[in-house]
């Protein structure tokens, strides 16, 4: 693949690029906010119920404690529903993470295809025990064009597994670490922009994912690539 004609500080910025960084649910994936959004709809919860209670102690709430693995699926539903009553509704834990298994996006996968063939394509994904890794609460349809897609990775780094989540900067250094590059050297994309900071700050080319064409649009310019 070519990369854009010109010799400008982009082209010397495209060239230094090695290595790719994906999110899973909601890059790969459709966002689980739209799920978040249609269950809030029809249970009558204010919206953004859900974003909410899993933004509130960040660091030490039960989502938190649960992707990192420090609680058991029946500790975090307890958990979850007792900060969601604190905050004015009952909502279960388990609920919630029925809402987590988005579709996937064709163009990503393809794109995610193509970048392969040039750069060390890593995933890097904040997940819970519960279900089955990263295709969790899917059928088993679903489940196999998951693991299919996993498959096309280098490697797959999850925080349930390390014991680390994102946006802790500790676990970029780890995903550094594993692909063996400099931050300097990662395009990362991400849909949740409280992940991304910490990344850009230690030197590598962020992209938010908003929709599936914009991302393939900052991809193309971030990479040199191009994605039909």
């Amino acid at each position: 693949m070519s990369h854009p004609s010109g010799g400008s500080a982009n082209q010397d910025l495209i060239d230094m690029i090695t290595a790719i960084l994906w999110d899973f649910g909601g890059v790969l994936t459709t966002s689980p906010f739209e799920a978040f959004s249609r269950f809030e709809k029809t249970q009558n919860l204010q919206p953004g119920f859900i974003r909410k209670i899993n933004s509130t102690n960040p660091d030490t709430n039960a989502w938190a404690k649960f992707e990192r693995s420090e609680v058991t699926f029946a500790e975090f539903d307890k958990l979850f529903e007792e900060e969601a009553v604190a905050l004015g509704n009952a909502v279960s834990g388990a609920d919630v993470v029925k809402l987590l298994a988005g579709n996937l996006r064709p163009r990503m996968v393809e794109a995610l295809k193509i970048c392969r063939q040039q750069f060390n394509c890593t995933c890097l994904t904040n997940n819970v025990t519960a279900g089955k890794g990263p295709g969790m609460m899917r059928d088993e349809k679903a489940l196999i064009a998951v693991k299919d897609v996993m498959g096309l990775f280098r490697q797959v780094i999850e925080s349930s597994k390390i014991g680390l989540r994102k946006p802790d900067p500790r676990i970029y250094e780890y995903a550094c670490e594993q692909m063996g590059v400099g931050p300097e050297q990662v395009v990362y994309l991400d849909d949740l922009g409280i992940n991304l900071k910490p990344a850009a700050k230690m030197g590598m080319k962020t992209i938010k994912v908003v929709s599936e064409a914009q991302a393939l649009e900052d991809l193309e310019s971030a990479t040199g690539l191009h994605f039909p």
